[in-house]
C-alpha cells in the first residue's frame, strides 16, 4: 500500500481489520479483508437484507465501506459472539431500530401564549394569500 492509500485508510469498528477507503469493492477484496470465503458472503446475502451490494454492469458484486461493516458486525455476531443467522439477523435489526431517532416535525410550544401567536401569525399568512388566489381564479 502506498503512502497515501496508507494515510487514508481508516479502522473499521470491528476489531483491528482495516477497510481501504475506496467507494467499492468486489468480492474477492471483502473476501480476504473480511478473511471469509466468497461462498459465505454470497449466502449471507440471502440471510441478511441490510447486505444486498448491487452488481456491476459486468455482474459483478460492488460493495460499499458500509457493506463491508455489515460483514464485519454480521461476522463477530456469528463468529465471536455465537448468534445463530436468525439471532444476528433479529441483532442487526435492534441495533438499526436504536441508531434512528424520530425527526421532530412538530416542536410542541412551551406555553399557550405562544401557541395563540402561532395561529394568530398564519392567520395573518392566510389572509395575506387569500384575496391573491381569489383574483388569480376569476381572472
Amino acid at each position: 500500500m502506498h503512502k497515501s492509500a496508507k494515510s487514508t485508510a481508516r479502522k473499521a469498528s470491528s476489531g483491528d481489520v482495516v477497510i481501504p477507503d475506496k467507494l467499492y469493492f468486489r468480492i474477492g477484496e471483502v473476501s480476504r479483508l473480511c478473511a471469509l470465503p466468497s461462498y459465505v458472503l454470497r449466502f449471507w446475502e440471502t440471510e441478511f437484507p441490510q447486505l444486498k451490494p448491487p452488481k456491476s454492469g459486468t455482474g459483478q458484486r460492488t460493495y460499499r465501506r458500509a457493506d463491508v461493516e455489515n460483514v464485519l458486525r454480521i461476522k463477530k455476531l456469528l463468529y465471536d459472539e455465537g448468534f445463530t443467522i436468525a439471532g444476528a439477523r433479529a441483532q442487526l435489526k435492534a441495533e438499526l431500530k436504536r441508531k434512528q431517532t424520530p425527526l421532530p416535525f412538530v416542536v410542541p410550544p412551551s406555553d399557550k401564549n405562544e401557541l395563540k401567536q402561532v395561529r394568530q401569525g398564519l392567520r395573518e399568512i392566510l389572509g395575506i394569500l387569500s384575496p391573491r388566489r381569489q383574483t388569480a381564479t376569476q381572472g
